[in-house]
């Protein structure tokens, strides 16, 4: 299903955002112009990724320091081992539209 997350001037470049769609609570961040999208629980311990520290295209958790690469949800550091989900995004026509199962 496709869903509106909101006009994208609403998500600077190099910011994150936390939103629920779909009853769904997701990360959003725009990074080198384009719009990502992961699943807001750090898959360590459950921490909030839309309130860590983002740099360049990873995202730090707050609560324990795992680190997540924002385009593909892939673990680039401990302690975290499990990918985030990611979901597709497309902006059209200033909305960013967000691809949920």
């Amino acid at each position: 299903m496709r869903v509106d997350a909101g006009p994208e001037s609403d998500l600077p470049e190099g910011e994150a955002k936390c939103a629920t769609l779909a009853q769904r609570p997701v990360a959003l961040f725009t990074v080198g112009g384009k719009v990502y999208c992961l699943d807001n629980r750090c898959t360590h311990a459950g921490g909030p990724l839309c309130e860590g520290v983002l740099d360049e295209f990873v995202v730090e958790c707050p609560w324990h320091g795992s680190r997540f690469d924002v385009t593909t949800g892939r673990v680039v550091g401990p302690p975290a081992r499990t990918p985030v989900r990611s979901y597709p995004v497309a902006v059209e026509g200033g909305k960013i539209w967000v691809d949920l199962p």
